[in-house]
């Protein structure tokens, strides 16, 4: 005979517990995590937004500073243009000190629409060294959509291959009716260097921000939901047996959910009981009767009485049965203060059984890992184990097998085998049914798998049969758990 499981045997166990045929739960979607992630999607969207509008507006910002300052070029350049008295374009000495070093990074430059819709160069700024300014194909007809105003733009080859911001105006000067567009160009490498600046130090920022804000919905939300989780824990008090009702005080909008749970408790507990004392009281009601049939019967011979007192003992046992079946529901529902260690249930069922069939010499090797426990009665569990440990005993040849371990959170599975000649697959569902009796020789009542099947069901448990690798029947049940 074997004992508890050893803290290097509770692995193989345990997986063998679960290979009998007990998978994982899949656990629901996270309140908490909602809420987080939710909260932590619209503070990312928004910052995302807010870092670039910032530096759109720094950008656009520092791109009119620009526009202000060639629109001041153009202005010059303007004043110093003039028309001859032979009708030519002139410009007059500009006193732009860096617009006259080659190539510095600030140009102007005077162009004259011509008849083909282009532009042709009438003069430029020494910086540009005799380069043009590049412009869009378009631009002519920007400029007589928008004559007299400034058009800027931005393009990325300047004279010496830097990004330029262009601002360009058309107009007429005194003396002559075409019209003459002006140019004025500067290097934008500093602003778009002070842009990038700016983008990354705010993205940085708002990335600490997120961080943050992010975190403090995690305790916001962690500390608002603290009276959820208090209630769950309550609750699983209840469900794990170490209360009977939900205790603690609430906030007033979860108090209500506290209370309704509590009515639910008790009612249930009161309707189980009220059912319980009914179904007693039929049977007590009915027991004398059936006794007194039974003993007149017994007193007389013949095919009647023999007739009547068979009868009479089918009542009986029905009785019986369906009495069996109240108190197993009620002790079930009033389970949930209730907890079992299975340790100590198959240890001393163990001893008894061995003894039992001491003449066959039946070995019971049993495990079961230390703190599992059963969320019921214990007269229930010994009732369950007894008669299947029992059941394997009497049809085995010599050894018998008990694994009992947890399998999902809240449940625990029992794997009860033998070595004996097992059952038939076709007959295994009929060997559950009340008075079913596999072999007429062998003793019994062909009560006690019904038995075992009506009370693992009372607690919401299942019980199926296959064959063992012993050679002989294997029987798995399954049954809510509580924390030892």
């Amino acid at each position: 005979m074997s004992g508890a499981v050893a803290p290097d045997d509770t692995a193989s166990t345990t997986a063998a517990v679960v290979k009998a045929g007990w998978g994982r739960l899949r656990p629901g979607r996270s309140l908490t995590r909602r809420l987080i992630w939710l909260a932590a999607a619209w503070i990312f969207v928004a910052l995302i937004l807010t870092g670039g509008v910032l530096t759109s507006l720094f950008q656009e910002s520092a791109l009119r500073r620009l526009g202000s300052t060639l629109g001041d070029t153009i202005d010059e350049v303007v004043v110093a243009a003039s028309i001859t008295p032979e009708g030519q374009l002139y410009i007059g000495e500009i006193r732009e000190a860096r617009t006259e070093r080659l190539l510095s990074g600030k140009y102007w430059m005077v162009a004259e629409p011509d008849a083909d819709g282009k532009l042709d160069v009438v003069a430029g700024s020494e910086s540009l060294g005799g380069l043009t300014l590049a412009y869009a194909p378009d631009l002519l007809e920007r400029l007589h959509n928008a004559f007299g105003r400034t058009v800027s733009y931005s393009a990325e080859d300047g004279p010496k291959g830097e990004p330029l911001r262009i601002a360009a105006s058309m107009k007429t000067l005194p003396g002559r009716s075409e019209p003459v567009v002006f140019f004025a160009a500067i290097d934008r490498t500093d602003v778009d260097a002070d842009t990038r600046q700016f983008a990354t130090v705010t993205w940085v920022a708002l990335l600490l921000l997120g961080l943050g804000l992010v975190a403090a919905v995690f305790v916001q939300v962690r500390v608002g939901l603290r009276p959820l989780y208090d209630l769950d824990h309550a609750i699983a008090e209840v469900h794990r047996g170490r209360a009977n009702r939900v205790g603690g005080a609430y906030p007033r909008e979860i108090q209500p959910l506290a209370d309704q749970v509590n009515l639910l408790l008790d009612h249930s507990q009161e309707t189980v009981e009220r059912q319980r004392t009914h179904v007693g009281n039929l049977a007590h009601a009915l027991k004398t009767p059936l006794a007194v049939m039974l003993a007149e019967a017994g007193t007389q011979d013949g095919q009647l009485p023999d007739l009547v007192r068979r009868q009479a003992q089918v009542m009986r046992d029905q009785v019986e049965h369906h009495l069996r079946r109240a108190r197993a529901a009620a002790r079930a529902a009033h389970g949930l203060g209730e907890s079992t260690p299975v340790e100590d249930v198959l240890d001393e069922l163990a001893v008894m059984i061995e003894r039992v069939f001491a003449d066959k010499g039946v070995e019971i090797d049993w495990r079961a890992p230390e703190g599992l426990a059963f969320r019921g009665e214990r007269q229930d569990l010994q009732e369950i184990f007894g008669n299947l440990i029992e059941n394997a005993g009497k049809w085995c040849k010599r050894r018998v097998r008990v694994l009992a371990g947890p399998s999902v959170p809240g449940q625990m599975v029992v794997v009860v085998e033998d070595d004996g000649p097992g059952i038939p697959e076709d007959q295994r569902d009929t060997a559950l049914k009340r008075g079913t009796r596999m072999d007429e020789a062998t003793p019994g009542t062909g009560l006690g798998l019904s038995i075992v099947d009506e009370l693992v069901r009372a607690y919401g448990g299942r019980i199926t049969m296959g064959h063992s690798d012993m050679g002989g029947l294997k029987v798995v049940v399954e049954l809510p758990s509580a924390e030892g």
